[in-house]
């Protein structure tokens, strides 16, 4: 699961960031880093990491206003968070967790900890992956074999829309924006226009419902797509 996983680090202490990005990255995952409460809420919008480790208490914003941000938002409120604090009291930990927190590690700890707790809190945020294997609903993806089927049948897709799907298949349910499709299916650093993705969506919607079914990609008024079997 840590393969190019993005983790962004939101923490202020510059020895403790250096740390933990040399033995992230070493397990290769794409670690960015924000030094602040404001800048970890942007790099999040921005950025759109797979799991997000954030201080409790962080200059300009604390850690747990922006957990209680990122979960109003309906693009960031399935994102994971493990947070970090020196507060060790139980009702601490407790207000963490209720705030949104997916796991929660008291400073000090080792590198190879939190590495582990990223692991695990990784693959519980992907339920539907099994080895090299995609589903949702009646949509199956064999990563190995790049084949696709829906109820058996074979859907023959593209490049850009394999990855289209691939990318929504990962996360159910989560809204991605233009933008944020943009950079995962296209790259950070390719400029590609926003309408673009529109005639990517258009194309995999007929490839994936040439055969009848339900529409199962949504359209988010102002948001951007998801795959999404509840569209009401």
């Amino acid at each position: 699961m840590s393969d190019m996983s993005r983790i962004l680090i939101v923490e202020d202490d510059p020895s403790l960031v250096e740390l933990l990005k040399y033995n992230l990255e070493t397990e290769g995952f794409d670690v960015s880093v924000a030094r602040d409460g404001e800048g970890g809420l942007e790099a999040i919008d921005t950025q759109d990491p797979d799991l997000v480790v954030l201080d409790w208490m962080l200059p300009n914003m604390s850690g747990i206003e922006i957990c209680r941000q990122m979960r109003q938002r309906t693009a960031t409120r399935s994102t994971p968070v493990i947070m970090l604090t020196a507060k060790g009291e139980e009702t601490d930990r407790i207000r963490g967790l209720e705030t949104g927190a997916d796991d929660y590690i008291v400073k000090p700890f080792s590198p190879a900890e939190l590495t582990a707790r990223i692991k695990a809190v990784l693959r519980r945020a992907h339920p539907e992956q099994v080895g090299n294997e995609l589903r949702y609903k009646d949509i199956f993806m064999d990563l190995e074999t790049h084949r696709v089927t829906r109820e058996d049948r074979a859907v023959k897709l593209g490049p850009t829309e394999f990855r289209l799907l691939k990318t929504f298949l990962e996360k159910p349910g989560r809204v991605f924006s233009r933008e944020q499709l943009l950079d995962k299916v296209w790259g950070r650093d390719i400029y590609v226009e926003l309408r673009t993705v529109d005639v990517h969506i258009r194309r995999l919607r007929k490839a994936l419902n040439d055969q009848g079914g339900t529409d199962l990609i949504r359209t988010v008024r102002s948001a951007g797509y998801s795959l999404d079997a509840e569209k009401f």
